[in-house]
Parts: C-alpha cells; sequence; structure tokens
C-alpha cells in the first residue's frame, strides 16, 4: 500500500539530544505470503523409503495412473513443471530399488513419476518471515520515465523450522521515491542445475587450518597426497573413501574426515531457468553448511577495474550450529556462483564489501568479535586476513554492539555506512557514520542519536524492538533504507541525504 508519513526530526526515546534530518517512513509493506511455495525433496529414511515404495509398486496399473493424473490435475498449475521434479525425486531415491533387487529401468514413467510424487512436499518459504532487505540498482534501466530507476530488492524468507532462504523482488522508484513493485510471480523454482567447483589444494588446505578443526589426531596429508595441485569434488570423494579403508577408522576421526567434504560442498554455482522471473528464482540451501539457512544477504552492485559491474552479497550460512561467512557471485541473476569467504577474519556474521576497490584493494566491512565495526583490505574478493577496528560502541544507544547495515555508499561527501546500535533491551537501531573516501579508515562524522528507531507498529513481531536493513542505495538526492520491522516484514524509509551528509559532518 502506498503511502508515507514524513518525520522532520529524530532523537533517541527519553534522551533530550535531537538532530535535524528528514525521515519519511513509507506505507509500503513487503509481508509473508503463504501462497509461496516451492516442491521439495521429502525424505525419512531407507527403511520407511523401500517399504513405501513397494506400496505403490503393489497398486494396480489403474491405481496408480488415477492416483497420478489426480496429483498432477491438484499441483500442475502450482509448480513450473512438476512432473520433471517428480522425475528428479524419483532419480534420487532409485538407489532403493536396486536393494530390493529391483530393476529401475523397467519401470514405466507414471509409476516413476508416482513414486517421485510421494518423496516431494510443498515448503512455503516465507510463512514465518520475510525481511533483512537490500537493495541494489538493476542493469536494465530501459524503458523508464525521467527521475525513475529499476531496482532489485532482496529478502530473508523464512518458513517452517525458521530455515532461511534468499528471494528477490523488481521494483521501479519514482522522481518522489515511491515504489511501485512488479507483482511476485507464483511458480517459484529452486535452481535447476548445481555444479561443484574444482579446487585448489593449497588454498583447501589453508582453509582447513583456519578452521582449527584438525591437529595430529588425523593429518589432512593422508588425503591430499592422494590429489593433485588441483581436484574435483568427486576426486575428493574418492580420495576420502581411500583414506577411510586405509587407517583405523574411530568417530573422531571420521568426523574430521566428513569436515574435509563438509568444506568441499560449500563451493557451487547454481543456475535458473531464462523462463522464470526474478521473484521466482528461491535461493535455497543446498549444503550441509546451511541447512538451516541462507541469512541476512548483503548484496552490492560492484564497479570492477574495466568499468563491468558484478553482483556480490555476502551472507551468513547456517547448519543448525555453526556459521560460515559465505559469498555470492553474479552478473545477471541467472547464474550464480556460492563460495565461502577465507581468511582468519571470515569467521563472524555481518561482512559488507565496498562497491569499489580501495587503491587497488578490496575492502570489506566485518564485525569480527561480535561488538565493534572493522575494515580489511585483499587482492582476493573471498580471501580476507587482517582488518583494523574503525568503530567502537559509545553512545547510551549501540553499548551492547555496532555492526553495519551494509555496503558503504559512496557520496560526494565520503563512503556513508548505514550501522546497527544495540542498546537496553536489546532495541535494535539504525545510525549512520561517514568515512574518508580515499581512506575509508578515516572517520569524518558519526550520528550522536540514531537515525531511526522503532515505531509503534515496528516494534512488534518476531523478534521485538528491532528495526534492521542489510543495504540502502541513494536515488534523486536522497538515500533509500529497506529494512525490517522486528524480524517479521519489511518496509523502507527515504532520507534527505544533505541534511544527513551534514548532520554527519557536524559530528565530527
Amino acid at each position: 500500500m502506498p503511502g508515507t508519513y514524513h518525520q522532520p526530526a529524530l532523537g533517541y526515546r527519553g534522551d533530550n539530544v535531537y538532530m535535524q534530518v528528514s525521515v519519511t517512513r513509507k506505507n509500503t509493506r513487503f509481508l509473508p505470503d503463504l501462497k509461496r511455495v516451492i516442491a521439495r525433496f521429502f525424505y525419512t529414511n531407507p527403511e520407511r523409503s523401500r517399504n513405501l515404495i513397494r506400496k505403490i509398486l503393489d497398486l494396480s496399473e489403474e491405481e496408480a495412473g488415477l492416483t497420478l493424473n489426480k496429483v498432477l490435475r491438484n499441483y500442475s498449475k502450482r509448480h513450473r513443471n512438476i512432473s520433471r521434479v517428480f522425475e528428479n525425486h524419483f532419480a534420487r531415491v532409485q538407489h532403493h530399488l536396486a536393494e530390493m533387487e529391483m530393476d529401475a529401468s523397467g519401470l514405466d514413467p507414471v509409476r516413476k513419476a508416482l513414486i517421485g510424487s510421494y518423496f516431494t512436499m510443498e515448503y512455503s518459504i516465507e510463512s514465518a518471515a520475510f525481511f533483512n532487505p537490500s537493495v541494489v540498482e538493476d542493469l536494465d534501466q530501459s524503458g523508464l520515465s525521467p527521475g525513475e530507476k529499476r531496482l532489485i530488492m532482496s529478502f530473508r524468507a523464512t518458513g517452517e523450522g525458521h530455515i532461511s532462504s534468499i528471494v528477490f523482488r523488481s521494483l521501479v522508484i519514482d522522481r518522489k521515491n515511491n515504489l511501485t513493485v512488479e507483482p511476485p510471480g507464483r511458480m517459484l523454482v529452486e535452481a535447476e542445475h548445481i555444479r561443484h567447483h574444482r579446487y585448489d589444494k593449497a588454498s583447501f588446505r589453508v582453509k582447513l587450518q583456519e578452521m582449527q578443526r584438525f591437529s595430529n589426531i588425523l593429518p589432512p596429508s593422508l588425503v591430499f597426497d592422494k590429489l593433485g595441485d588441483t581436484f574435483t569434488y568427486e576426486e575428493l570423494k574418492r580420495a576420502l573413501n581411500e583414506t577411510k579403508k586405509s587407517i583405523e577408522l574411530t568417530a573422531t576421526k571420521e568426523l574430521l574426515l566428513n569436515e574435509i567434504i563438509w568444506l568441499a560442498r560449500s563451493h557451487y554455482d547454481i543456475d535458473f531457468s531464462l523462463d522464470t522471473a526474478l521473484s521466482e528464482r528461491v535461493i535455497f540451501p543446498i549444503e550441509e553448511t546451511e541447512k538451516k539457512g541462507v541469512e541476512d544477504a548483503r548484496f552490492v552492485r560492484f564497479t570492477e577495474d574495466d568499468g563491468k559491474i558484478t553482483f556480490y552479497a555476502t551472507y551468513t550460512a547456517y547448519d543448525g550450529m555453526n556459521i560460515l561467512p559465505k559469498m555470492i557471485e553474479t552478473k545477471n541473476f541467472y547464474h550464480f556462483k556460492i563460495l565461502p569467504i577465507h581468511g582468519s577474519i571470515a569467521q563472524n556474521k555481518g561482512m559488507a564489501l565496498f562497491p569499489k576497490k580501495i587503491k587497488g584493494k578490496y575492502a570489506m566491512l566485518c564485525r569480527i568479535d561480535g561488538v565493534n565495526n572493522y575494515i580489511a583490505f585483499s587482492d582476493r574478493v573471498n580471501i580476507w586476513r587482517s582488518a583494523r577496528m574503525i568503530q567502537q560502541p559509545k553512545f547510551p544507544w549501540e553499548l551492547i554492539q555496532v555492526g553495519n547495515c551494509g555496503s558503504p555508499i559512496e557520496t560526494r561527501e565520503g563512503w556513508l555506512v548505514l550501522i546497527h546500535g544495540v542498546g537496553p533491551m536489546r532495541e535494535y537501531v539504525i545510525g549512520a557514520s561517514l568515512y574518508d573516501l580515499d581512506n575509508p579508515e578515516k572517520l569524518i562524522g558519526r550520528l550522536k542519536t540514531p537515525l531511526m528507531v522503532p515505531n509503534d507498529e515496528e516494534r512488534e513481531g518476531y523478534v521485538p524492538n528491532v528495526i534492521y536493513s542489510c543495504g540502502g542505495i541513494i536515488h534523486n538526492e536522497s538515500l533509500i533504507i529497506p529494512y525490517a520491522m522486528s524480524d517479521y516484514a519489511s518496509t523502507y524509509a527515504s532520507v534527505n541525504l544533505k541534511e544527513l551528509l551534514d548532520e554527519l559532518k557536524k559530528n565530527n
């Protein structure tokens, strides 16, 4: 629902210090939608799966045909090419037929598709929450009126079991900073193709050492001596299987060997069909490192040295116990490359890449200790080995911790960094800092009071008293901030950029 209300000045609740920065909250809401579902693989355990397959095979030809027809009638309009999904899911369980001494090749297509349907379930990707947005300018700016801009907004969508995925919306913002949202498509899909990489042995071993999981209990050389300087995922699996057969395999050693494959599976490429709308593409957890969620993607439109554009996003992979900072790389939002972020400082949440190199090096904001803001520089976009602290909690509204709210934004006065501060009652607010363009370690100014605090509507939700953003953008001399409302839904606000920069320079 479009609309605005104006907030000419804002101060921290209970504080007499105010600043003169115009903040206009918009009434547009991005809400969870129960109807947005994907068709997921459904599996329990080998014994139950074999028993289920036997029951399906015992059905008469007529029963099998009628059952499949009913399934297709009920679900073919809810999913793009649902029969292909059934075929793929049958392929994932057909090894059970061999265990039952049956030949899968002898089954007719109807029976295969029917078995696949029993190993399929619908998953509502955003039934619980739709939050933590970031925004970038689309490459396609054709067909727009003066003062308009086409945007891509990403969200963290959370469904049953609090599993998070990344989804997108296509929008147009007009000269008055009002958004028109393209109606989201209903035929949601996961990636069609998944490809693993060829790995460099030296860098792979370094990452294992950084994870600090290996010791003299199991020297990695037992595995890597079997591999060349580079290797594929399948070659690594064979080396691991050979190693398991050649040693006395204790539970601890098996766990350590599994850590190697866990790391290897963190690298992969995914592709979406060209006939999908942007809003229909879902980056759902694929590997063990992220089985409980891909969280809080901070997308940035990065300008390469040659002027070409690459979109990057840093995010947190969560397996239920451990977190792993990872990175997405894409040029078109159809093909995505997923890779871990290496280096000793890549061990916590909240990394955010600058939109271009600084003095020939990539630059990254991070929060390696969970409390303070740091900056790091690197020759490689996914290798980060050292960082320097640039900001500590200082004011009452941020004494628990500070962190970034997305990638730095280049302005004429410096790098504008939105930050989140956590204060009393674990209230999350949004502030801002300004850093030198040529030397972003140098602070120009910092707001003494929050730019935005949760209002009465925004403070109610899955996690109360939280407003949070994963990245804003400048449009028509305004700062556009998409943000989450208490980890449930999302909205956005516009801020007078000149007033904000003047306030920041005043507080130096």
